[in-house]
């Protein structure tokens, strides 16, 4: 496709319900909340077969900035995250029912044609590759259209997939009290760690939507952080749900509360890198409906999610495996989190052959429309995960040959990096 194909914008066909100044903080938008509670308050009010438009802040609230500094990332506030717009009450939305969400379409803001993506510090958040990569980095993706490159990755250029990395609905107050029983065991399990276990309720930074006073100060204190998926979807970061897909929420709460955010332009399955994909701010177009009891007419525990019929057309990939025996040599037990880890840095390892450093090659593998499979889960000891990279992002021939690598890029340009002070 060309370059001057542009990805629809939200001149907007349908009401536009939550709109978000982002030159201003979150947190003096009363349509925007950080937390999961029932008790925050429905801002808008829709009827089943309403379609409207909903624009959502990146998922740190602008704390990220576009330059060429991680700092930013290294000092990131994480209690903050996640800030979602809504929650969007449906009438006639019971405890019991499904809400049906049908994504027509998804952008970023018109003025906001940029995202980031970054890895915390494992002092401040860390992640997936923590021990391998325990410092800060960012990199800056620039938006042309349908596509995306980076000054800070030469030689790389994608189709994004743009999808809501979180979207769900408002907890009961008896699943809130669950999630905060069942997280807390496990944090009290290694209280120490760091990062924790479980993020537990916090009330620094925590945004309530409507709420004021001492009622915002209660459910401040109790609410769930938005950080993981639970039973009302959240933080799934399902990067295929992208325009055209359709979700199938448990309803906990009258009117369902629907809130979303945590915008992509582009993710890895996984979402390896844990400061995003490519995030951004954004705007996204739903249509609503209902099945009425719809919980117990399909069994339902958690969300179910029928995918984008978009997808990008890469034909061409290199598949790395990766097995439950970690890098030093001990053996995991059919352990898939260890198995995806070692096919993650065999795909980082690789490029490095070409050029690319290790921290490049790991921002490739969060922003990119990488593939996760798991491949076997049943040939004990071994679990055996497989990424799939797409050949065809790389200006360059990434494949293997009788003459060896060629090295694209000659160590001159990096991600930002920010090393713990």
């Amino acid at each position: 496709m060309p370059d001057t194909l542009q990805t629809p914008t939200a001149s907007y066909s349908a009401d536009t319900l939550i709109r978000v100044n982002l030159d201003e903080s979150p947190h003096t938008n009363e349509k925007i909340h950080n937390r999961w509670h029932p008790d925050i308050p429905i801002i808008e009010w829709v009827d089943p077969g309403d379609d409207f438009i909903v624009e959502a802040y990146d998922w740190t609230g602008t704390q990220i900035a576009n330059n060429d500094d991680a700092a930013d990332v290294r000092d990131v506030e994480l209690p903050q995250v996640h800030y979602l717009s809504g929650p969007i009450g449906v009438r006639g939305a019971q405890p019991g029912d499904l809400l049906v969400v049908e994504l027509l379409d998804v952008g970023p803001l018109d003025r906001s044609q940029w995202g980031f993506n970054g890895v915390f510090s494992k002092n401040n958040g860390g992640g997936f590759l923590q021990e391998q990569f325990p410092t800060a980095q960012k990199s800056i993706w620039d938006f042309k259209g349908m596509f995306t490159t980076s000054r800070h990755v030469p030689g790389v250029r994608f189709a994004g997939l743009i999808h809501p990395g979180l979207i769900g609905t408002l907890p009961s107050r008896e699943m809130l009290d669950t999630w905060n029983a069942r997280e807390k065991t496990l944090f009290d399990t290694n209280p120490t760690r760091v990062p924790a276990l479980a993020e537990l309720p916090n009330t620094q930074a925590a945004h309530m939507g409507k709420m004021t006073g001492d009622a915002r100060d209660a459910a401040a204190a109790e609410a769930a952080r938005t950080l993981p998926p639970r039973e009302n979807g959240g933080n799934c970061d399902i990067k295929d749900l992208s325009r055209g897909s359709v979700c199938y929420f448990p309803v906990y709460v009258e009117g369902g509360g629907l809130s979303m955010g945590d915008t992509h332009f582009s993710q890895g399955d996984g979402e390896i890198t844990f400061c995003g994909g490519i995030e951004m701010a954004s705007w996204l177009h739903v249509k609503v409906s209902i099945i009425k009891d719809g919980i117990a007419k399909y069994g339902v525990k958690n969300p179910m999610f029928k995918p984008s019929p978009v997808t990008p057309n890469y034909d061409d990939y290199l598949i790395f495996e990766g097995i439950s025996v970690d890098n030093d040599g001990n053996q995991h037990y059919v352990d898939m989190t260890e198995a995806y880890r070692q096919a993650c840095l065999n795909a980082i390892e690789y490029m490095t052959k070409f050029g690319y450093s290790r921290e490049q090659g790991l921002a490739i593998l969060g922003t990119a429309p990488v593939q996760g499979h798991v491949s076997g889960i049943v040939d004990y000891p071994n679990a055996c995960a497989t990424l799939w990279l797409p050949t065809d992002i790389f200006e360059g021939d990434l494949m293997p040959g009788p003459d060896g690598p060629t090295k694209y890029l000659d160590g001159s340009v990096n991600v930002p990096v920010a090393p713990d002070l």
